[in-house]
Order: C-alpha cells, then sequence, then structure tokens
C-alpha cells in the first residue's frame, strides 16, 4: 500500500489543490501600454500614432493592417473602429533627455526601468508612462499630461499654438469608463458625418439636370 520504501503517502501529496494563479505585475502591465504598440506589440517608435480610443500605435502597424485586413493577426480587435489612415492622428511627442534608449543595454544584460518613458510633457516635465494621465489634442496631434492643462488653462496649445476645445481632447490609454466615453463620442461624430454626407449627395442630386434613367417615358 506504500510507495516506494514503505513510506505511505501524506493526504496533500495525493489531493492536488487548484493551480496557483500566477500574479501580473499590474505597474508593468500598465507601463508596457505606452511602450508597445498596441496591435503589433512591438516596441513603439516613430512615427507614433493614436487611435479615436486613445490607443498607440506604430504608424507602419497601422498602414499594414489597412492594406491586408484579411490577414490573422493575434488581437486585431483593437483596430477594428479603423477604417482608413484618416481616422488615426499622428502625435507631436517630446522626447524625454533622460531616456538613455536602448544605447546603454546593446548586450541586453542590463536592468531596463519600465517607468522611464521616452516622453514626457512640454509642459510640467511629467514622464508618459502610465503614472499620470496624458491626452491629445486630434487638431495637431500634440501630448500633454492632464496635470498641465488644468494648471495653465488656455485654449491655445502649449506646443505650436493651434486653438482647441476642452471637450475634443483624448485621453490615452485611459480606463474602461474612459474608453467608453470615447467609443460614444466616435460613434455620435460618424453617425453626424454620415448623415451630413447623405444629405450634401441627395441635394447635389436633385440640382442636377435630369438623365435619360430619370426621364419617364
Amino acid at each position: 500500500m506504500g510507495c516506494d520504501g514503505g513510506t505511505i503517502p501524506k493526504r496533500h501529496e495525493l489531493v492536488k489543490g487548484p493551480k496557483k494563479v500566477e500574479k501580473v505585475d499590474k505597474n508593468a502591465e500598465l507601463a508596457a501600454k505606452w511602450r508597445y504598440c498596441a496591435l503589433s506589440q512591438e516596441k513603439l517608435k516613430r512615427p507614433i500614432v493614436a487611435c479615436e480610443l486613445g490607443r498607440l500605435y506604430n504608424k507602419d502597424a497601422i498602414i499594414e493592417y489597412l492594406l491586408d485586413k484579411s490577414a490573422e493577426r493575434p488581437n486585431s480587435e483593437v483596430v477594428a473602429h479603423i477604417r482608413s489612415i484618416k481616422e488615426v492622428k499622428e502625435l507631436n511627442l517630446t522626447d524625454n533627455p533622460a531616456w538613455e534608449g536602448e544605447r546603454h543595454n546593446i548586450k541586453g544584460d542590463c536592468y531596463e526601468d519600465m517607468h522611464c518613458s521616452m516622453f514626457i510633457c512640454p509642459v510640467v516635465g511629467l514622464e508618459m508612462n502610465g503614472k499620470h494621465k496624458f491626452l491629445y489634442l486630434p487638431t495637431c496631434g500634440c501630448v500633454f499630461s492632464e496635470r498641465a492643462l488644468k494648471e495653465v488653462k488656455t485654449e491655445i496649445c502649449h506646443k505650436c499654438g493651434d486653438p482647441f476645445q476642452e471637450d475634443n481632447l483624448v485621453m490615452l490609454n485611459g480606463t474602461k469608463e474612459d474608453v467608453e466615453k470615447l467609443q460614444k463620442a466616435m460613434e455620435e461624430r460618424r453617425s453626424k458625418a454620415k448623415s451630413f454626407y447623405l444629405c450634401v449627395t441627395n441635394s447635389h442630386k436633385d440640382s442636377m439636370p435630369p438623365t435619360l434613367c430619370d426621364v419617364k417615358y
């Protein structure tokens, strides 16, 4: 009845409990959103674009997706709402002087600080690493921290001087609630654009002289 050597197995050796779920480092997961393309999962590199829902992508990954939407991709659902290159905005980002990139870690044997970001807020200097909220302006593509926009009230872009309205700001890598709000706003814009297009098309059609197809015999 025993095991090898005549020992009797204990209960915890016979009954296997549920597997331990490996805990995901939430901070590392959050930081990764600011360093990797949401579509290709490759490291972000200029030119970087953002969609209407605030996700970050490498521009070449979006172009590749639009050229061949039928290709199998592991997470194509994150770009299902993007129909053309006009529906993403190339971002005007501010480099972080403290970020050394991969120059100091060519061999891959050095510690890489996930919270040291490539980019910062041009107004207050906060790093764009997920610890602070960042937004972009759809008009010019400039990116700022939420703190900067609260502390320095203005209707003109801090970086390029273009005018903007607060309602048009898009939260980057926002919460579930932020994304749902952006989704609703996007659908409303698209619905209005479609209605306007149909109105203009019908108006143009009414003003055109009748063709042979329109004439009833």
